[in-house]
């Protein structure tokens, strides 16, 4: 069985048990949505009111009926429609997905512009300054939770310069700061990956055999060492991808940004569970895509990798 196809098998086993696991959380969950509902509208609510918007939601069925006919909806992509709002989820998804793309992506860019230099110059340079420096930024990115970076940049170049925009999205310049603060993070565990991956490449007999031919240090470095230093920095990207989506939820709770994070917080505090059943869903489908990205990658890195023969899973 190809890689392709396992992934696949995964994927259709993953979205099973986050769907089953959703839902009966929901139902768990304190709170009665249909009460939340009604009080949306800030009328008195009746008895009669009540029964009538359950019976409506479906809600006065048993609950492995309602279980079953959301998976038949779920099966012909139909994720419902908002209880708040009353739209689609997937309208609603689609309208806040590319805001979280654009953020998620600017802090990737951050983190490759902090994390590729430093890593580096640190193995190209170990035990000077280059370093000392990776290894400070790699504490103070480790020590510093991402909501009190994304203050902490509110606060200098929003209160005190005012050169960036504090909250919401629109130019280039409302993405600057939400970029930083969730690339920053990141830059400093990747660029110490990426800088322990070169000094073992560095240290193997391939590498001694091209310094003896005289070909250059940046050279060797760029197109030898760093290929194999990658391995471990993509397979680490794959298994925090999971970390890179909750630290997207924060930083958009931070920022007023109007992307798929902020949406879930919503839907959690409305009780508005097909919102919430959709954004698991579509969070899990982007794991399972990432992680099959990353293993398709790790192949074309490393030659003696073959998917489908069993190396890779």
């Amino acid at each position: 069985m190809t890689l392709v196809k396992k992934r696949l098998l995964q994927l259709v086993m993953v979205l099973f048990l986050l769907s089953l696991a959703t839902f009966t959380l929901m139902k768990l969950s304190p709170g009665d949505p249909v009460m939340k509902i009604l009080q949306v509208d800030e009328m008195p609510v009746t008895q009669a009111d009540e029964e009538a918007l359950r019976k409506e939601l479906g809600f006065d069925r048993p609950l492995i009926v309602q279980y079953g006919q959301w998976m038949l909806n779920l099966l012909r992509l139909d994720l419902g429609h908002s209880h708040i709002k009353g739209i689609p989820v997937w309208d609603e998804m689609l309208e806040r997905i590319v805001p979280t793309v654009q953020m998620t992506a600017g802090g990737l860019v951050v983190m490759m512009l902090i994390a590729a230099p430093l890593g580096i110059l640190a193995a190209r340079y170990p035990g000077r300054w280059p370093d000392h420096l990776s290894r400070l930024l790699a504490l103070i990115g480790a020590s510093i939770p991402s909501f009190w970076m994304g203050l902490l940049l509110i606060y200098v170049f929003s209160y005190k310069l005012q050169w960036l925009p504090t909250m919401g999205r629109g130019g280039f310049l409302h993405v600057i700061l939400p970029s930083v603060t969730l690339g920053f993070a990141m830059a400093a565990v990747y660029a110490r990956l990426l800088r322990a991956g070169l000094l073992e490449s560095l240290s193997q007999e391939y590498i001694r055999a091209a310094r003896a031919r005289g070909i250059a240090e940046w050279r060797i470095m760029i197109n030898h060492a760093l290929r194999a230093a990658l391995l471990p920095v993509v397979t680490v990207f794959g298994m925090s991808i999971g970390s890179l989506l909750a630290g997207t939820v924060v930083v958009e709770m931070l920022f007023s940004w109007p992307g798929l994070g902020s949406m879930a917080v919503e839907a959690i505090y409305q009780r508005d569970y097909p919102v919430l059943q959709g954004y698991v869903l579509l969070t899990g489908l982007f794991v399972v895509v990432v992680n099959l990205f990353v293993d398709i990658v790790y192949g074309l890195l490393d030659p003696r990798i073959r998917c489908g023969k069993g190396d890779v899973s």
